[in-house]
């Protein structure tokens, strides 16, 4: 028997916890196949098979384990079996004609038994009130049926009308550590948020013209986290203790900006960085969040992902968020919030204009940056959004032409 321990991912890290099996309890596994998945406070990553061979699990899904424990044993010496698992069984004849009779807009965005589908599409019902009951969340025909009954009502998943149901889970060690780290920076910063709205419309134009040509010539889409990580890094080199850490009876500033960008997974706030974004292109700006995104959405962030961030952005605008006050990512000095666009009547030249507005919100360590640091920061970036053109090189190109 070979033994599998749980590797060490951090000189502070002592436990982790086990999310998921990837294979089975004595399941035949290939050398260096993906076995298991853990957590640890500060990122997933996953576990290999050392060989090949019969995998016993010992550990379950949901237990917290120290650094260095057995998670599980793989029998080298279990011989391969001859074949693979015979494939899944097709549906017979008549089970397929009876899901091809229900329409397509029944069965494309739902999943639901073929009764219940038929019923749906028959009935025209709205399938956000259904509360379905059936394995990995299928609609079933009693689902649809009550929500016919019960027109308006709508009991949380997995429940019937009125329960007084109570369920308790245990915090993961991911979750565990947002807790502690937003409590930290609200207890140890001396936080201030200062907004300001920026006028979308010109960054909107830019993105309508271009977009198919950028995808054509750079393979992502232009996005407006872009803009923001292009204009914060303008405007972090301008003033520069908005980019700096407090280290006890001293500041640390940084003549780089590494931009951190927060994300939401299904287990929780991540913050992966984008490294000299000063020095990066829009398009390779595009393609390291893409890849950083799916990456967190996929859990395959690493703890080098998270680490070394001089300032934060996070979009809080996806979820419809007009305006909140973003909590600093400790141990940076500031935080940008960027927030839903609205279309608003704003008094241009004397005339009201409706304008695509954002509110923008930058938290920030009053003991690092003063109000005129904040403040000047934020309407540098302010600026620099409402004129696209200046994030070439920072300054007007007809005024530098004419040195003003």
């Amino acid at each position: 028997m070979i033994d599998i321990k749980v590797p060490a991912v951090g000189e502070s890290i002592t436990e982790v916890t086990l999310l998921k099996w990837t294979k089975k309890e004595g399941a035949y596994v290939e050398r260096d196949e993906i076995i298991a998945e853990l957590e640890s406070e500060k990122a997933t990553f996953e576990v290999n098979a050392e060989q090949a061979g019969v995998l016993k699990r010992l550990a379950e899904e949901g237990d917290t384990i120290l650094i260095g424990s057995i998670l599980a044993q793989i029998d080298e010496t279990a011989a391969k079996p001859a074949a693979a698992a015979p494939a899944a069984e097709q549906p017979k004849p008549v089970e397929a004609a009876q899901v091809a009779a229900v329409p397509a807009a029944a069965t494309s965005d739902v999943k639901a038994s073929p009764v219940a589908s038929a019923i749906i599409a028959d009935k025209k019902v709205d399938t956000s009130a259904i509360t379905p009951s059936g394995a990995g969340g299928k609609i079933m025909k009693g689902d649809v049926l009550n929500a016919l009954a019960n027109p308006g009502k709508k009991a949380f998943a997995g429940n019937e009308l009125f329960t007084r149901n109570v369920r308790v889970e245990k915090m993961s060690n991911l979750r565990k550590t947002i807790s502690r780290r937003l409590v930290e920076a609200k207890n140890t910063t001396a936080m201030l948020t200062t907004f300001n709205e920026v006028d979308m419309g010109k960054i909107m134009e830019v993105r309508k013209q271009f977009k198919d040509k950028f995808k054509e010539s750079h393979g992502v889409n232009l996005g407006f986290m872009s803009f923001f990580a292009k204009a914060c890094a303008i405007a972090l080199g301008e003033w520069p203790a908005v980019n700096a850490y407090i280290d006890g009876d001293n500041l640390e500033f940084h003549d780089y900006a590494d931009i951190s960008i927060a994300v939401s997974t299904p287990r929780g706030l991540t913050v992966p960085v984008i490294r000299n974004v000063e020095s990066l292109s829009m398009a390779e700006i595009e393609k390291t969040v893409i890849t950083l995104a799916t990456k967190a959405r996929d859990s395959k962030l690493t703890a080098e992902d998270l680490q070394g961030g001089t300032f934060t952005i996070t979009n809080g605008g996806v979820f419809g968020s007009l305006l909140s006050t973003p909590i600093i990512n400790i141990p940076q000095s500031a935080i940008l919030g960027m927030h839903k666009i609205q279309d608003r009547a704003m008094v241009i030249d004397g005339k009201i204009e409706i304008r695509p507005m954002m509110y923008l919100a930058l938290s920030y360590d009053h003991r690092v940056i003063d109000g005129r640091e904040s403040v000047s920061f934020l309407v540098r970036v302010k600026e620099l959004l409402e004129n696209p053109q200046l994030l070439l090189m920072g300054k007007d190109p007809v005024k530098t032409l004419l040195e003003l």
